[in-house]
């Protein structure tokens, strides 16, 4: 009997030392990740996020290999600042970044404040993900997009393939016009073609640990596809928010280029030690892409402009078809691959975000905490359209903060110190303010958002603009 009782323990520490050799030898095997940021991607563009017009077979099947975020956000509602914030893991008050180009947008007379004075370049003192997982032994690329400078390769790259300080392509089809990438064939398309380059750096970095931002420079404007895509959704029903053949061209190509990554990976047997992200940069373009229920698009701080689709897989790491409403940011991707890594993080380097290790495994719950969003900027509204595109129909945002906390979302407008309260689980919309039926809340939210502000040096323009006409 006492022989009986002995093998169940034995078996017992077996399994135990077992599985510690199994943590040691993943611990010391170093995971791919490949990071595939989508330009101005909506929330709602893909079918599993709810489109009925928009095609992605592709994404749609990845999402159901790992974990679909339904409350995921971009730091900034477009595309540099946001960039900025990934790359750095700080929030847009530490690297200065809050916009494209100048912070003076839209028209002089329009403008109360002074806005802050916006930097375009991620400064190379800056310590990115890139080159902080370089030093640990990582080949990385960035294919695609990058906006942040001249060139990728200043901030931890090893190799840039169509990477400028552009934030769009002057067109799909070659010849690009791009000095970081050989023109190919007449009419090539440039998601092709990008793809066709990853899959190329993929297959020449299997047998060593790689970063791939995979940063395709679609769904951004111009707005051009395959000739035969665009005739295939002219014949298909449109919706009231989801109704551009041309758009829908573009997703559909761009969802099919992601699927050829996903079958590289497959077929060079690296989909199991493979992190892969898809994502986007900030909120759909308004104009060509609406996100209904969500409030307005790209350029705005309601969700329309920050809210975006996030799906995680990593097949045997991460659990399919899961699902979680927890609020996320893009700066949380800093600390998550430090996290999976097993990389210490730079001594001098601020991290704003948290590693999403315990949503993404399962070991437990993130600490409830507020996401921030600070705009001390003019962001003027898209041209040619007569109806609201922001908060007015001149700019899409003015200068001011916004703080997502639990289903609380605080917005502060500094021209006239307005702020509106919105309960995000009934009402996504943000359509019913509640700032003056909710005092104490308000207040509450408010003296946090102050905080914050406080320790990030978070600049708050005041200055009155001379130029400045009040309008009817």
């Amino acid at each position: 009997m006492n022989a009986l009782k002995v093998i169940p323990k034995r078996i017992e520490i077996l399994t135990i030392l077992f599985l510690l050799i199994s943590y040691t030898s993943y611990s010391q095997q170093k995971p791919n990740i490949v990071y595939i940021n989508i330009d101005d991607l909506g929330y709602t563009d893909l079918s599993c996020y709810g489109s009925t017009f928009y095609e992605t077979p592709n994404i749609d099947k990845l999402a159901t290999k790992g974990i679909k975020f339904t409350n995921a956000y971009a730091s900034a509602s477009n595309c540099a600042p946001s960039r900025a914030s990934l790359f750095s893991g700080m929030y847009s008050p530490r690297h200065g970044i809050y916009t494209v180009n100048s912070s003076e947008r839209g028209k002089a007379t329009h403008r109360k404040l002074i806005p802050t004075p916006n930097k375009t370049i991620l400064h190379d003192s800056i310590i990115t993900i890139a080159e902080t997982l370089k030093k640990n032994g990582y080949t990385t690329a960035s294919i695609g997009k990058w906006h942040l400078g001249e060139d990728p390769k200043t901030q931890g790259f090893d190799i840039n393939i169509g990477g400028t300080h552009a934030g769009h392509p002057k067109t799909y089809f070659s010849p690009y016009k791009n000095p970081n990438i050989k023109d190919g064939p007449k009419d090539e398309y440039l998601t092709d073609r990008l793809t066709n380059e990853a899959i190329s750096f993929i297959n020449k970095n299997k047998n060593t640990p790689f970063f791939l931002y995979m940063t395709y420079y679609t769904v951004h404007t111009p707005i051009q596809g395959k000739k035969e895509l665009i005739e295939k959704y002219q014949h298909k029903k449109v919706t009231e928010n989801h109704n551009n053949p041309t758009y829908a061209a573009m997703v559909e190509a761009m969802d099919f280029n992601v699927g050829k990554i996903l079958i590289t990976l497959e077929k060079l047997n690296l989909i199991e030690n493979t992190l892969i992200i898809f994502t986007s940069d900030n909120g759909g373009l308004y104009t060509v892409s609406k996100q209904a229920p969500l409030k307005h698009g790209k350029g705005s701080y309601y969700e329309g402009g920050t809210r975006i689709p996030l799906i995680v897989s990593w097949k045997n790491k991460i659990k399919p078809k899961l699902t979680t409403e927890t609020p996320v940011s893009n700066i949380d991707f800093y600390p998550t691959f430090l996290d999976i890594t097993n990389t210490p993080p730079h001594k001098k380097q601020v991290l704003d975000g948290i590693s999403l290790g315990p949503i993404l495994f399962e070991t437990g719950k993130i600490k409830k905490r507020p996401l921030f969003w600070h705009f001390p900027i003019y962001l003027q509204a898209e041209k040619g359209f007569n109806k609201y595109t922001g908060r007015d129909p001149y700019f899409r945002t003015r200068p001011g903060t916004t703080m997502r906390f639990g289903k609380w979302k605080l917005h502060h407008y500094l021209e006239n110190n307005e702020i509106e309260l919105y309960n995000l689980e009934k009402d996504i919309s943000e359509e019913n303010n509640l700032a003056k039926s909710k005092p104490t809340l308000t207040a509450k939210l408010l003296k946090k958002m102050n905080t914050w502000r406080k320790k990030t040096n978070a600049p708050v323009p005041s200055q009155l603009n001379p130029s400045y006409k009040k309008q009817d």
